[in-house]
Formats: C-alpha cells, structure tokens, sequence
C-alpha cells in the first residue's frame, strides 16, 4: 500500500512539473510577443493553447489529489503535501492567466511601443524563473530555493515600480500614447501578480515540509 501510495505522489510531482512547465512557456512567450517587432499571430495563438492546456492540467492533479485524499487518508505530512498542491495549482492556474492578459494587451498595442521599457523583458524573464524555480523547490523538497524565490518578489517589486513611475511621469508630462501606457501599466502589474503567485507556491512548499 506504501509503495503504491508513494509511486502516485511520484506521479502528481510528474503533472506538477508539466504544469509548471507550462505556465513558464506561457510567460516566455508572452514577453517574446511584447519584445517583438510585429505582432506576432503563433506566439500568440501558442500563449492561449497554453493557457487552456493549463486549465485541463489543473483539474486533472485537482482529481488526482482528491482521489488521493479519499482513498488513502493519507494524514500529518502526506496531507499536507497533497493540501499544497492543491493550492499551488490555483497559483499556477492564475499564473497562466495573467500571461494571456498579457498576450491580448500586447495584441492591442502598436508594435515596438515597448523598446522603451526594456524592465518590462527583464521583469518577465525573472517571474519565469521564478514560476520555474517554485515548482523545482517542491519537487526537490528544497526549502532553500523556496526561500530564494520569495527574495526574488523584492526584485520584482522595484521593477514594477521603476515602470510605474516611468508611466507617472509620461502621462503628467501630456504624453499623447496615455491609453499604451496605462496597457505598460497594466502588464507590468500582471507580471508582478506573477510574481506574488510564484511566491505563494513557494510558501506552500515550505508548509509543505516543516508544517
């Protein structure tokens, strides 16, 4: 029973990686779109296949945690392990999300509008380590690079409002482009809500392990 109970918790840790995985692409691609000099159809159209791909994948290890649940009862740290999943899956979910809202922004926006905010590409690339490394954490058990993720957040939060007062200053300057920057605005949130959620998952591996 043991065995068969540790080869499932093998096998969540296997769709937890995919979902991961997933929601990493979803972001890399999404600041791909952003950086590139033409809207780009395929990049997009692969950021939404992501996003829907990471919503089946959710309720998938969503089933596969409650199977878990019924049929072991598992108690003290299996339970725990199996709660945390459950909640990062909801992180990563949101995760996925925010890099579709940032794919439809950018459709809308007028190419190269955002050369100027190069914090926008290096933000992007940090929250997808950050997503990445998360999920690394969990599945290693490793507290450490949990806690390394969770200082990443500071990181993110001065690029936001780096980006923020850039925006502050253009609009107040009557800026012709308010409507681009409220959208460099808006990304730039949803990256650092990326960010959060990273930071989320890794406070769930860290209860995960120590309780």
């Amino acid at each position: 029973m043991r065995e068969r109970f540790n080869q499932e918790l093998n096998d969540l840790n296997n769709e937890l990686i995919k979902m991961g995985a997933m929601c990493e692409e979803a972001i890399n691609k999404a600041v791909k779109l952003l950086e590139a000099d033409s809207f780009d159809e395929k990049l997009y159209n692969d950021v939404e296949n992501m996003e829907e791909e990471t919503d089946k994948k959710e309720k998938e290890i969503e089933s596969r945690c409650l199977k878990l649940i019924f049929s072991q009862q598992p108690v003290a740290s299996d339970l725990r392990l199996i709660s945390a999943v459950l909640k990062m899956i909801s992180d990563l979910e949101r995760i996925a999300d925010q890099a579709q809202d940032i794919a439809d922004l950018t459709k809308e926006m007028a190419p190269n509008v955002m050369r100027q905010h190069v914090s926008l590409g290096v933000m992007g690339r940090l929250v997808a380590t950050m997503v990445n490394d998360s999920v690394a954490s969990f599945v290693k058990r490793d507290t450490t690079l949990a806690k390394e993720v969770m200082k990443r957040d500071e990181d993110v939060n001065k690029h936001f409002d780096t980006i923020k007062n850039e925006v502050a200053k253009l609009i107040s300057g009557d800026d012709n482009e308010g409507e681009t920057l409220v959208d460099i605005l808006m990304i730039a949130k949803y990256l650092e809500r990326i960010g959060d959620h990273s930071t989320n998952i890794a406070e769930w591996v860290d209860f995960a392990v120590n309780g």
